[in-house]
């Protein structure tokens, strides 16, 4: 499953050994991949960014009255999804300035976009009452700096959902990635387990609410069927292709942080 004909994945089932015998496939960084991607990153449609929104959009709630963070947003989809739910205002804040750009070309999110890292957020103290990560943490290092910054900004009681490439489906060959004309690039990774993730917010002030394994289902095919790929619908089908997991903060950080931070 590749992005080269109406059909983008962002995630490619082959192995390190496929992926070096076909020639002409890059390992290369997230900045630079989401540099080079950004510009095709909403041309296609997409069952993996289909499947993690059948699962996610039910579990937001009402967002009327609410502060929301979409966090590496990429070309802001989070963000325009929460808006066009009711949130009362939201940012999206991305370290690619490319993925900015297509980003900020939507007028409805456009004066909303921070450029700026997750580990290293420009907000203030307990600011926001629900947050999302889409398929990010595997590009983030240090998972503790990501952690203690939304430890500082979610208010208490405030959910995080976190998702990302399924471990399994990374065992299995899977890999972001993408096609930029005849070349392939795949886009390095750090695959990490839900309790890798889960241990790391629980440690910050979270508390691990659910996990899920969430596989591509009927909903898809058709995305696969208009694409001319419909052979590869099974295929993609026979692993877990995302992890998604919700924590929720569960107390205010000490006055001393707080008054930094403001």
């Amino acid at each position: 499953m590749t992005g080269d004909t109406k059909l983008q994945t962002g995630l490619e089932p082959y192995s390190l050994q496929e992926c070096n015998a076909q020639g002409g496939t890059f390992s290369i960084s997230a900045t630079e991949g989401y540099e080079r991607w950004a510009a095709t990153y909403d041309s296609f449609p997409n069952p993996i960014l289909a499947r993690e929104e059948r699962h996610l959009v039910p579990l937001l709630g009402d967002l009327r009255g609410k502060m929301i963070l979409d966090l590496a947003c990429g070309t802001g989809r989070w963000l325009e999804i929460i808006l066009r739910r009711g949130a009362a205002t939201g940012v999206g804040l991305d370290c690619s300035p490319a993925m900015l750009r297509t980003a900020r070309q939507k007028h409805a999110i456009a004066s909303q976009l921070a450029h700026a890292s997750c580990e290293m957020l420009p907000f203030r103290a307990e600011s926001f009452d629900l947050a999302v990560c889409s398929f990010a943490v595997g590009h983030i290092r240090e998972l503790g700096n990501l952690v203690r910054e939304l430890a500082c900004v979610m208010k208490s009681g405030a959910d995080v959902f976190i998702t990302d490439l399924h471990p399994d489906a990374y065992a299995g060959g899977w890999r972001v990635g993408f096609r930029d004309r005849d070349v392939s690039f795949r886009i390095d990774t750090l695959p990490r387990t839900a309790e890798e993730i889960a241990a790391g917010f629980c440690a910050g002030g979270f508390v691990f609410v659910s996990y899920e394994s969430l596989w591509l289902g009927d909903e898809e095919q058709p995305i696969f069927l208009r694409a001319g790929k419909s052979q590869e619908f099974a295929k993609a089908c026979q692993l877990p292709a995302i992890l998604a997991c919700r924590f929720r903060r569960i107390a205010a950080r000490s006055n001393f942080d707080n008054q930094v931070r403001r």
